[in-house]
């Protein structure tokens, strides 16, 4: 008699094992996703450019000293230029505008006057050389290098923007969508 109660269905018990199961799974995916499409680490990092650059737009008009942001195709920092030496040194005072690195599998496309500029890694065997000038200036007027910083995702290729103006200010363009690759 227990094998033929056996074949007439699932138990409920065993029902609602499947149930949580399923739920758990459903909300692993939805949090891996997010709810929104975003893709969270593309949007803080560009937060934190945008950021940076309005604090170091406002410390040029304060202190009266040019600024750059120089640019890899994985990894920034900012810069100020030293007159005396006529060179661009690293901004080393505070840790905030320290060199980032992007998180594996970003890259960065630069735009400067809607044209795609090529960037390029150092060269460690060129160690002692004077590094590149940045390729976005903010001068101690307030006037700063147009551009449009574009942070990509290279598995899904989401993508998320920061651009500034001739005058400094800066727009933020954040993640909004998760493109199938092609």
């Amino acid at each position: 008699m227990s094998t033929a109660r056996r074949s007439q269905g699932f138990t409920l018990v065993e029902i609602m094992v499947v149930v949580v199961i399923m739920a758990i799974m459903v909300s692993l995916a939805v949090l891996s996703i997010g709810v929104s499409g975003r893709d969270s680490q593309l949007d803080e990092e560009s937060r934190r450019i945008e950021g940076l650059l309005d604090l170091l737009h406002d410390r040029a008009l304060l202190e009266g000293h040019d600024f750059g942001l120089r640019i890899e195709p994985t990894a920034y920092e900012f810069v100020t230029y030293d007159a005396a030496h006529d060179r661009w040194l690293s901004v080393t005072d505070q840790s905030e505008f320290r060199r980032r690195t992007l998180p594996a599998g970003v890259s960065f496309v630069l735009e400067l006057d809607s044209q795609t500029v090529v960037l390029k890694a150092p060269d460690v065997d060129l160690a002692n050389e004077t590094p590149p000038p940045p390729q976005v200036a903010i001068a101690a007027s307030g006037e700063g290098t147009p551009f449009r910083l574009t942070l990509i995702r290279e598995a899904t290729h989401a993508t998320a923007s920061v651009s500034g103006d001739a005058f400094g200010k800066t727009t933020l363009e954040l993640s909004n969508h998760v493109e199938k690759p092609s």
